[in-house]
């Protein structure tokens, strides 16, 4: 496991003079903001912008072409699920690392994204100086967390693991019907928000289905949820009358 790290709290390593400066990509929707920033790191020799977005429909894309070393992902609204993209980076070009910047994510956001591969968080309040820090550090291979999400964020991380530990030795996990729902949709292709819409309930709602799927399966991404119907497909029924879970086949 990597190096956690907070930010204030560690000296961020800078490039030696002789490497190329640490290339990024930076997707902010708020125009004022992505210029901003970009102008600000121009001024660093050691940190290169080799592309500004306003969203994430282009950076896969952007990504092959360019090769960043660190990506720069704003979350945007909270309708929006960046997950799928987090571990679409992360499993096709897992030589780059990825930081979120948010306002104030909820934990069980950090958890799913530190899942999903996501190298270090950004709060919207940070100092210049904490930005830039923190990116050297995720570029040098350290997980970089700010101090607010620290003192139960820690407590979770290590509470998540022994869950998965034990998962991983227990009976056949049961899933209800809609939770076979939800892997089916997750295998299509769909993201928490299309599914929610597909299925008339809150994105929120879905999220915490697919966070069940994930301790039920002893799974930690959404990408291994598509593996595991594409090689065992839906669970099948007990056949118990009026029973909504079902177990894992063998």
């Amino acid at each position: 496991m990597r190096p956690i790290a907070l930010v204030k709290s560690i000296e961020a390593p800078m490039n030696p003079a002789n490497e190329l400066p640490t290339s990024l990509i930076l997707v902010e929707g708020n125009r004022l903001l992505r210029e901003g920033l970009a102008a600000l790191v121009s001024h660093h020799e050691d940190l290169q912008i080799v592309a500004t977005l306003a969203d994430g429909d282009m950076v896969l894309q952007k990504i092959q072409q360019l090769k960043p070393r660190v990506v720069l992902l704003d979350l945007g609204p909270r309708d929006h699920d960046h997950v799928p993209l987090v571990e679409n980076i992360t499993r096709d070009h897992g030589d780059v690392k990825v930081i979120v910047m948010d306002l104030v994510p909820g934990q069980a956001d950090v958890m799913e994204l530190v899942r999903a591969g996501v190298s270090g968080f950004l709060l919207k309040d940070a100092t210049f100086d904490e930005f830039l820090k923190t990116i050297r550090l995720v570029a040098a291979g350290t997980h970089v967390l700010p101090p607010p999400l620290t003192n139960s964020l820690f407590f979770e991380i290590v509470n998540d693991e022994a869950r998965r530990e034990r998962a991983l030795v227990s009976s056949p996990a049961t899933l209800t019907r809609r939770e076979r729902e939800i892997i089916r949709l997750i295998a299509d292709g769909l993201s928490n928000k299309e599914i929610a819409q597909q299925l008339n309930v809150a994105t929120f709602t879905v999220k915490s289905h697919v966070h069940n799927v994930l301790e039920k399966l002893a799974l930690r991404t959404r990408v291994q949820i598509a593996s595991y119907y594409a090689k065992e497909g839906t669970p099948r029924m007990n056949a118990v009358s009026g029973s909504d879970t079902v177990r894992l086949r063998r």
